[in-house]
């Protein structure tokens, strides 16, 4: 579907693009609803493989933040940052400042804060630019990395997913899948630590996974490996759109239960799941 067309069909109300080439910035910023408030919704750093995939990951992330917004009974509505970088080799203080002064442009109608490629730190230079941005360090009077308590929601998700399909919430024995192990899915981890949980991780970052990899006795899969894993509980840590045609009939899980936005490559994607008799808890 061409980007236009996927804009009209779920009313999205700006698509604004930024380039400052002094500060090495390549930013877009999509707002999908206003209509309950200013748009909330995280900054991602990603090398991008083209503009076209930066654009759709910034417009499906901002219309689940309206709905997530909505659900919580905020008033607050969707909205979405990416930058095209390397977090690992592009980061410069520089870029983040020159994104809160994009940011500030908006007048209001887009708050940000933390997302995959992004950290409180890099927040602290945004708010040198505008006071648009949640997710500051503590130090700051912020509230901090909200990794730690989204990986906790989760690892508190799953017991009531567990009590649901097989009638008890311990999580004692079962196996986990965890795709993406660099930050909510090490939490996740973390407070599954002590559970008697069998982890079977994978994430994009060899190193990081190896490293957390020993830290939590799990089992490392390669990337695409992770999909045919035997488990109880597949659960998506990473990215979006993971959950697909082709990616579904190699699931071997019970449920689906993840940190990570927008699972579904599309929403009839629910229905193959439904139809394996995978619960899908999102």
């Amino acid at each position: 579907m061409k980007i236009i067309d996927y804009m009209k069909r779920y009313d999205y109300e700006q698509l604004v693009f930024y380039s400052d080439t002094s500060a090495g910035l390549s930013a877009i910023i999509a707002i999908h609803d206003t209509t309950l408030g200013p748009t909330l919704g995280g900054a991602r750093m990603w090398p991008y493989q083209s503009k076209e995939e930066a654009i759709l990951d910034a417009l499906r992330l901002a219309r689940a933040m309206t709905y997530k917004a909505s659900a919580a009974g905020l008033n607050l509505g969707g909205g979405k940052a990416v930058i095209i970088g390397d977090p690992a080799k592009d980061k410069i203080v520089g870029l983040f400042r020159s994104l809160g002064r994009f940011i500030e442009s908006l007048n209001g109608r887009y708050i940000t804060t933390e997302d995959v490629g992004t950290s409180v730190e890099d927040m602290q230079h945004i708010n040198a630019e505008t006071s648009h941005v949640t997710g500051l360090p503590l130090t700051r009077g912020g509230s901090g990395d909200p990794s730690p308590m989204t990986g906790f929601g989760v690892s508190q998700g799953m017991k009531a997913y567990l009590k649901e399909t097989f009638g008890s919430d311990s999580l004692k024995g079962s196996t986990i899948a965890i795709q993406g192990f660099s930050k909510v899915g090490s939490y996740l981890a973390g407070h599954l630590r002590g559970d008697g949980v069998k982890l079977i991780v994978t994430d994009v970052n060899e190193q990081a996974a190896k490293r957390d990899q020993e830290e939590f006795g799990a089992t490392l899969v390669r990337s695409d490996e992770i999909y045919d894993a035997e488990c109880d509980i597949f659960s998506p840590c990473a990215f979006g759109g993971v959950l697909n045609s082709e990616t579904i009939p190699r699931l071997k899980c019970k449920i689906v239960a993840g940190g990570a936005n927008n699972q579904l490559e599309e929403d009839e994607h629910g229905d193959l799941l439904q139809q394996k008799g995978i619960l899908y808890a999102h």
